[in-house]
Formats: structure tokens, C-alpha cells, sequence
């Protein structure tokens, strides 16, 4: 299962996983026999990735959520909990993209993507690095509030006490490293997103 192994944990498309496992009559088949083996797991359509059992490490959702649609990021509550400002376990991968809001159900769990515009999509994302040996694209907390906001629907804060109480109580944020946070990007998003009037009022909070 060389062939297999030297993908790792990143996901492969169908063209190129044929031209890996080298020259076979029915490649097709032959796909479909390494998947019932458990060799392999598809994604979706024409997307697969190789089973823990090949190569031994551990797969990433985050990783397999840039692949599976985009472009996107990773961000709203799975950005928040990574980040540890909020206390639940997220059991749904959660993105911003620039496509139409899907969800996707795979094997290894469950994916939401939430559309969003240009000018809006490139503020305040970040690369993450695993072990310098994988990346993904992930909001920066400021950035992954800011989505929150935006995406979350009927949502109407009018007020900085409105945005606290939001803050603490709907999300149970934590707030220790609030001073830390680029303020920056929250402008950015001011001007290029929706709900321009909650997002002025999670500016004027963080800049207490």
C-alpha cells in the first residue's frame, strides 16, 4: 500500500489517486476495492482520503473541511472551541465560503458551510501548521466573532450591554485574552461585511 501511504492524511482526488496506484484494467474497480477493504474512504464524489490503518496518523476534520468545499475556512463555534473562548465540545465542522451554504455528511462527521462575500471572505484568516506537516485555513478568533454575528440569523445587537450579554451569555465566551485580540481585523470587517451595526458594537466592546 505504498502508493497509498505517501498521501497521508491529505485528501486526493480521483484523477490522481488512478495515476498513483499505477496501470490497471478497471481502475475504477479497483477503487472501489480498496474502498471496501477500508483502505480508503470517499468524502464525496471524485474526493477520497486514505485510512488511518495505511499511514498511522491521525486524520484531520479541519484539514478535510478546506477540501471538501471551498475555497473556505474553518470558523464560526469550530474556530471559537479551538481556540478555547467558548466551553462546548463542537461535534460539526463549521466554515465560511465563498460557494452557496451547504451541509456535507461523510464517514468521519458532519460538515456546515456558510456563504459569504469577497471582501468580506479574505479578512482575518490564518494558516494553521500541524506538526509541519499539514496546514488549513482557519478564522482568527476576532474573525471567527465577526462570523458569528453575521451568520447567526435574526440575531439584532443594539447596544455595547446587548453585545456583552451575547457575548457571555449565548456563548459563554471567555475573555482573558481580550486585550490581545487585533481590533484590526473587526474593523476590516465593519467595512466590508453585513450587520455593520453589531459589528461596531463588538468594536467598541473590545476596545474597553
Amino acid at each position: 500500500m505504498q502508493a497509498l501511504e505517501k498521501f497521508g492524511i491529505i485528501p486526493i482526488d480521483y484523477a490522481t489517486l488512478v495515476t498513483a496506484i499505477g496501470d490497471y484494467k478497471s481502475p475504477r474497480d479497483k477503487v472501489c476495492s480498496m474502498e471496501k477493504q477500508g483502505d480508503l474512504i470517499r468524502l464525496k464524489k471524485g474526493l477520497f482520503v486514505v485510512a488511518t490503518k495505511i499511514h498511522h496518523q491521525l486524520l484531520s476534520n479541519e484539514l478535510i473541511a478546506n477540501h471538501l468545499y471551498g475555497p473556505s475556512y474553518i470558523s464560526l463555534e469550530s474556530a471559537l472551541s479551538f481556540y478555547g473562548l467558548i466551553p462546548e465540545r463542537v461535534h460539526v465542522i463549521r466554515s465560511m465560503t465563498l460557494k452557496r451554504s451547504i451541509q456535507c455528511s461523510t464517514p468521519l462527521g458532519n460538515f456546515d458551510y456558510v456563504t459569504t462575500s469577497g471582501d468580506y471572505f479574505k479578512i482575518g484568516i490564518r494558516q494553521e501548521i500541524v506538526n509541519n506537516q499539514y496546514a488549513y485555513l482557519i478564522a482568527s478568533p476576532e474573525k471567527a466573532l465577526c462570523d458569528m454575528i453575521i451568520a447567526t440569523s435574526g440575531l439584532k445587537l443594539q447596544s455595547v450591554k446587548a453585545m456583552r450579554i451575547y457575548l457571555e451569555e449565548d456563548l459563554k465566551m471567555d475573555f482573558s485574552a481580550v486585550e490581545t485580540y487585533d481590533k484590526e481585523i473587526i474593523r476590516q470587517c465593519i467595512e466590508a461585511g453585513r450587520k455593520r451595526t453589531e459589528l461596531t458594537y463588538l468594536y467598541k466592546f473590545m476596545n474597553q
